[in-house]
């Protein structure tokens, strides 16, 4: 594993302890010697965690749209920064770049992310982790949302079981690192 993927909002949200938890989640990387891989951007969450991962002395890899340059503030100083065309080659691109995913607390792009590497895995197109960063319960309802799914029969309990949920930056990057079964696939099943 050598690269992370880090979805979180274009804001920073109502409290600093979103922009905290970011800065605690870049130096978990950081210590991991992993690199970060993100949307991008120079603002919000996503300005805050990659501006921490490069004062860490680690790598950032950014993508983003044409479209976005502007609205997201396109960072300029990232170790590698790819301008593409449109929302799905960002994702495309940075799910390939990427060894595993976080989702942070972000809004509705940011739950689109998370839940399209989650079904990309549920349908092996990719056996990457993919883990959920709860700060102070921010995805409770979600992780609650999941479980009543599973209960009714919408989501087999080893496709909820994809989404690894902690509430500490070190400890999701943790077990986003533990062994996986050789054939996901069938692991799934």
């Amino acid at each position: 594993m050598k690269a992370i993927c880090v979805y979180c909002g274009a804001n920073a949200g109502v409290t600093p302890r979103y922009a905290e938890q970011a800065r605690a989640l870049a130096a978990a990387l950081v210590e991991q010697n992993l690199s970060l891989v993100y949307g991008g951007g120079n603002v919000g969450l996503m300005g805050v965690i990659a501006d921490e991962v490069l004062r860490l002395g680690g790598e950032v890899t950014g993508v983003i749209p044409t479209a976005l340059v502007e609205r997201e503030v396109g960072h300029t100083g990232l170790t590698r920064q790819f301008i593409v065309k449109d929302m799905h080659e960002r994702k495309a691109m940075m799910a390939e770049l990427s060894d595993g995913f976080i989702a942070m607390p972000g809004g509705m792009g940011t739950l689109e992310e998370l839940f399209e590497m989650l079904t990309w895995s549920q349908l092996g197109i990719h056996a990457k982790p993919v883990g959920l960063l709860n700060v102070d319960g921010f995805y409770d309802h979600l992780v609650q949302l999941i479980g009543h799914a599973s209960e009714q029969g919408f989501i087999r309990p080893q496709h909820a079981a994809l989404m690894m949920v902690e509430a500490s930056p070190p400890a999701l990057v943790a077990r986003l690192r533990e062994p996986r079964p050789e054939n996901v696939s069938k692991w799934l099943r």
